[in-house]
């Protein structure tokens, strides 16, 4: 009960006559002074008569104020008590800092279960689950729901300050609404939730060509049998609706053990192996989250997009927000037939055909595999009349001996641009091609790639979860060693060796020999085709070398780093610099530490000097390093990947990185 000091109170309730009656005396003084002693008498008299009045008459009012207030004031204990015992929902009263129980009714012991009062217990006595920080940050309703015995509770609170005998204290009012009935209906609901994956059997030509019938028919036997063994514990519905394609439907509830068994059905399916030793491979597209069917088979064609664009043999899940990525370890299996590569290069030369001018862009600071395709892009558009231009860095770059060399040529003439004289020249018909990378954020030019309405992208790389999309072409082929063997392809089908420029042969040469370490990594026949295309276009090997070749400085620098290189686990090496160094010579120092004895995958990382920590890293074997450098944000192939990480130090990023290798480790 609040009270006001009677002083005060009666202040507030005396109503204000005094300036009245004082005014009233200045007239009969004024009165008195004229002479007219009568009138002034009588105006006295009224005066004392109306003072005695209206003082009486504010006692009587004080008193009946006084008296209601009294009454209300005790009304409303008697209703807060009455409220507080038989309050329809459960009540407790504690310290918050020493969680000691002052007072609970009848409804919070039931639910508890206890008998008896809790006074001198703690609430977390009575309710284990319970923490109450959330009262002290100033909250009025607990974050998370509070379970007691087989019964859930959201709990709403205050805090309010007291003073006793120990000093100021907090006391905390908590009320406790039971929604058992709202959860159990809720999770059921979420449970329920329809998830829909589409599965694909990976180069299905490629297994059953020349084989019998007879054992196409028990391979095919044997990956049913496994997909139902595998689908049966969901009690979903799996069902054939192509040669090679299936569609499995299941609740949300059955999602989580397919997600920490990591979607296991691809190994087994890796097992159904056709007589030329070839293993079948399976690919997995599931979406979840959806608000209708139609979003969830959107989800779901999206997510097996990407499990296909990043060389299948993988599953991916696809919510409203996100992709995640399970698989996805085995090399990639080169292609034989060269159907898809004629229809793309006919596709690309129509694009080229109907822009008005071409753009050619790769990543930020461009290497050898970046420069090369886009000097055979720009014989292609040579070759249609159009105008082409290739987008340059202006910082120093990797590629920059081979673009001087390029800028040299008479038909080169005017064809680099900077990224802001692209931007300016760019108009409503031009055609971007972006080569070497299919990350938004990693092109040489964002502001370019959002200007052009049509967009084409060249890529060997494994696409990431954020990728350019919309892409009016796209031809992504992670069997490939590189992107310029890539465009070598695309180039066979368009125009003659003879029409092929020999420095652009010798750029395209460049390309693949940096990837391929000089043909030592990720080669196939295509690779060698692609390079004999070359060769008979003009293209010189040793005078290629030259683009390769180091000056003293680097080579110590290269050396310097593998000096501080250590084995970590399963013949990974670490090399961790503390300095900033030249990026090709870091790379360069990731390669070379393959060739020691035991080393299967290696790492070099170092901080820019803007800041960043990048990294390198380089595999020879079964060591997928684009699997582990993708848990640090970056990207690339089995073979050849790398990461920038922004915001963190050297030894921050060094332990994320072993993270990584030991969960690459733990779960291969």
């Amino acid at each position: 009960m609040f009270s006001l000091p009677k002083k005060g109170l009666s202040h507030l309730l005396a109503p204000s006559y005094r300036l009245y009656f004082a005014f009233l005396l200045v007239f009969a003084g004024a009165s008195a002074m004229v002479g007219q002693y009568a009138l002034c008498a009588v105006e006295v008299t009224v005066v004392l008569i109306l003072f005695l009045y209206f003082r009486r008459r504010g006692a009587t009012q004080r008193r009946e104020i006084m008296s209601y207030i009294e009454n209300i004031s005790s009304d409303m204990d008697v209703a807060a008590k009455d409220t507080m015992v038989n309050a329809p929902l459960p009540m407790v009263i504690f310290r918050p800092d020493t969680e000691e129980v002052i007072w609970s009714n009848d409804l919070f012991l039931q639910i508890t279960g206890d008998r008896e009062h809790l006074f001198d217990r703690k609430i977390s006595d009575a309710v284990p689950s319970f923490d109450p920080r959330w009262l002290m940050e100033g909250k009025t309703q607990c974050p998370a729901e509070v379970h007691i015995r087989d019964r859930r509770f959201l709990v709403y609170g205050h805090m309010v300050r007291t003073e006793d005998r120990r000093g100021q204290g907090f006391l905390a009012t908590t009320y406790w609404l039971d929604i058992t009935d709202f959860s159990t209906v809720r999770d059921d609901y979420y449970a329920t939730r329809p998830v829909l994956a589409l599965l694909v059997l990976d180069s299905y030509d490629e297994i059953f060509k020349g084989v019998g019938d007879n054992v196409k028919t028990a391979m095919l036997s044997d990956v049913n049998r496994r997909l139902n063994e595998w689908c049966a514990p969901t009690g979903g519905m799996l069902c054939r609706y192509d040669r090679d394609r299936f569609l499995f439907l299941f609740e949300e509830r059955c999602l989580p053990q397919l997600l920490e068994s990591k979607f296991d059905i691809v190994d087994q399916i890796r097992e159904v192996v056709n007589p030329n030793g070839l293993p079948m491979t399976l690919s997995i597209g599931a979406g979840r989250d959806a608000g209708s069917f139609t979003d969830l088979f959107q989800y779901a064609s999206l997510a097996l997009e990407m499990a296909l664009s990043r060389g299948g043999d993988q599953a991916v899940v696809k919510n409203r927000f996100n992709f995640e990525f399970y698989g996805g370890r085995s090399k990639e299996t080169e292609k034989h037939t060269k159907v898809k590569s004629r229809v793309m290069a006919s596709a690309l030369n129509s694009l080229v055909a109907d822009a008005s001018q071409v753009f050619v862009m790769g990543h930020a600071f461009p290497d050898l595999d970046c420069v090369g395709p886009a000097a055979g892009i720009a014989a292609m558009a040579r070759k249609q009349g159009k105008p082409i231009h290739i987008v340059r860095p202006t910082d120093p770059s990797p590629a920059d001996r081979l673009i001087d060399m390029l800028a040299e040529l008479s038909e080169y003439e005017g064809i680099f641009l900077s990224p802001t004289e692209a931007l300016i020249s760019a108009d409503p018909s031009a055609l971007l091609i972006v080569v070497d990378t299919n990350r938004p954020g990693q092109v040489l030019s964002q502001d370019l790639l959002e200007a052009c309405n049509k967009v084409a992208v060249i890529d060997h790389h494994r696409r990431a979860a954020s990728y350019i999309e919309g892409a009016a072409f796209s031809f992504q082929e992670l069997y490939a060693s590189s992107t310029s063997e890539l465009v070598t392809e695309l180039l066979q089908y368009i125009i003659d060796p003879k029409e092929l420029l020999k420095g652009e042969a010798e750029a395209l040469m460049a390309g693949i020999m940096l990837d391929t370490k000089n043909f030592s990594l990720r080669t196939g026949a295509r690779t060698f085709e692609a390079a004999a295309f070359l060769r008979r276009a003009g293209a010189d090997t040793t005078e290629v070398r030259r683009f390769f070749e180091n000056d003293l400085p680097s080579t110590i620098s290269r050396y310097e780093i593998i000096k501080a290189a250590k084995v970590y686990r399963d013949g990974m090496a670490i090399a961790a610099v503390d300095h900033p160094v030249d990026r090709v010579t870091a790379a360069q120092a990731a390669d070379e530490l393959l060739s020691v004895a035991g080393v299967g995958a290696s790492f070099v990382l170092f901080p820019s000097e803007d800041g960043r920590v990048i990294l390198s890293g380089r595999s020879i074997g079964e060591v997928n390093v684009q699997v582990i450098l993708e848990a640090l944000g970056g990207g690339g192939n089995a073979a050849a990947a790398g990461a920038q990480i922004a915001d963190a130090t050297l030894d921050s990023v060094r332990a994320r990185l072993m993270a990584a290798i030991d969960n690459y480790c733990e779960t291969k």
